[in-house]
């Protein structure tokens, strides 16, 4: 079957029609911005959502996402104050703030930026020792953040941080660390021994100072407690005492009481006497020993002068 020419122009039309809607048609993702060039000119911005060219007139120039992107800074030597050279990479975080300057303001921002950021880390490494890299790491990332982003005003951009991964010094410096990290550790684990032991003995001086205080209050206490029952024990003696005394004189004082005094004197004189010579072969006798009743006469004189001794100190009060 023959195709006409009409035909075949018409089928050209329709293709033709085809590619110029592809053409003009344009949908822009989110958080994705086009910048549209007019004739080799920039014309607009556009943003997310459906937009129409001129075909063969505008064209897409850029695209760029206006997400925030992490590009990775590689490795580079840098010299410290000390003289020592330290590997150094890391992170560096922007953000395309406006994509035209980003277009038109510089050729490859990402390169610019690594760039800049490595030269601004050699310069801040070269300020500060070896030891330090690593103390002040923080600072270091603030000062390559405010750096690269005063730069990259101009580009649209901006830097929102900076991390250092990895500082990794020669292995001779790292085994030198390591040596003195391990002293260091030492140190520390000796002085905290001794501190550790004056403490335990102080704590064991001082237990021994409570004891000591303790057991000389308890003796205190023990001898206190004694001398006070001792003193109510010759109180309470000489409290009895006196009242048997009492008593006795009460009894010698009451009728024939004289006589009992005499007659208990008299067994008392016998019975020592009886005693005295069953202890001793050689006895002294003595020269009366026969009047008894004498000397028993002799000692209720004495009771009975005592008695009336005390009932003229009675009269007399």
């Amino acid at each position: 079957m023959d195709i006409s020419v009409g035909t075949i122009i018409l089928l050209g039309l329709v293709f033709l029609v085809f590619i110029i809607v592809m053409k003009a048609g344009r949908v822009v993702p989110q958080k994705t911005v086009f910048i549209i060039e007019r004739l080799g000119k920039y014309h607009a911005t556009f943003d997310a959502g459906f937009h129409i060219l001129i075909p063969f007139i505008d064209k897409v120039a850029y695209r760029h996402s206006m997400k925030e992107v992490a590009i990775d800074v590689p490795p580079q030597g840098c010299i410290t104050k000390d003289n020592i050279q330290v590997e150094v990479d890391g992170i560096l975080y922007f953000q395309i703030m406006d994509p035209v300057k980003a277009s038109y303001g510089i050729n490859n921002y990402a390169f610019a930026s690594i760039q800049l950021a490595q030269t601004t880390l050699r310069s801040l490494v070269g300020k500060i020792e070896l030891d330090r890299t690593f103390e002040e790491r923080e600072k270091i990332n603030a000062e390559v953040v405010t750096a690269v982003d005063h730069a990259a005003v101009p580009w649209g951009l901006k830097v929102t941080r900076y991390e250092i991964k990895n500082i990794i010094p020669p292995s001779g410096i790292r085994d030198a660390m390591e040596k003195q990290m391990r002293a260091e550790r030492e140190k520390r684990a000796l002085i905290a021994e001794s501190e550790g032991d004056k403490q335990a003995k102080i704590n064991r001086a001082e237990g021994d100072k409570q004891e000591a205080i303790a057991r000389s209050e308890g003796e205190k206490m023990k001898r206190i407690n004694e001398a006070e029952g001792r003193a109510q024990e010759i109180e309470r003696v000489a409290f009895a005492t006196a009242k048997g005394i009492r008593e006795i004189a009460t009894a010698i004082n009451e009728q024939g009481g004289m006589n009992a005094v005499n007659l208990r004197i008299a067994e008392q004189y016998l019975n020592e006497f009886g005693k005295l010579a069953q202890k001793n072969n050689t006895m002294i006798i003595p020269s009366n020993l026969s009047d008894v009743a004498g000397m028993v006469g002799a000692v209720g004189k004495i009771f009975s002068t005592m008695s009336e001794t005390k009932e003229v100190e009675i009269t007399k009060k």
